[in-house]
Formats: structure tokens, C-alpha cells, sequence
């Protein structure tokens, strides 16, 4: 039986295929996104932003939380993960 459902699926291996490739570079996607290095780069390039006038401190305020939260929520998944990834 799982060869002749392979054979009449076999027209749908490009959507398959498809559907796996779109599910892994968002998967990556995410692991970049929550990455805490990747966080904090992006902090310390806000403050960067917020001492040379680029920014108001309302837009650094309203950033850095946004920042915060990631964080948060990368440290609380790679802590549930225990990957070793938590700061």
C-alpha cells in the first residue's frame, strides 16, 4: 500500500517539497529573530542610535521593549529547551 500511494502522490512532490523548504528557512528565520546575541546587537545598536541623536527617547523607549520582550522570550524558550543557548 505505501508504494502505491507513493506513486499517486508523486504529482505533488513539488508542493511537498515546497511546503518543507518554506517550513525550514522559517524555522531559521525564528532562530535568528530570537537569537540573544542577535537581540542584544541590535539593543546596543539602539543606544547607539539614541546617543548620537538618531532617535528620540520615546522611539528608544518603545524599541527597547520590543527588544526586552524578545529577549524574553528567546531565554525563556532556550531555557525550556535545555539547549545551553540561555545567557
Amino acid at each position: 500500500m505505501g508504494l502505491i500511494s507513493e506513486v499517486l502522490l508523486l504529482p505533488l512532490a513539488p508542493v511537498r517539497g515546497s511546503g518543507w523548504a518554506i517550513r525550514q528557512v522559517l524555522r531559521e528565520a525564528e532562530r535568528i529573530y530570537y537569537n540573544p546575541a542577535t537581540v542584544r546587537a541590535e539593543l546596543a545598536r539602539l543606544e547607539e542610535q539614541l546617543e548620537a541623536g538618531e532617535i528620540t527617547e520615546e522611539e528608544f523607549d518603545r524599541q527597547e521593549d520590543e527588544l526586552l520582550d524578545r529577549l524574553e522570550t528567546a531565554t525563556r524558550t532556550s531555557a525550556g529547551l535545555g539547549n545551553g543557548t540561555a545567557p
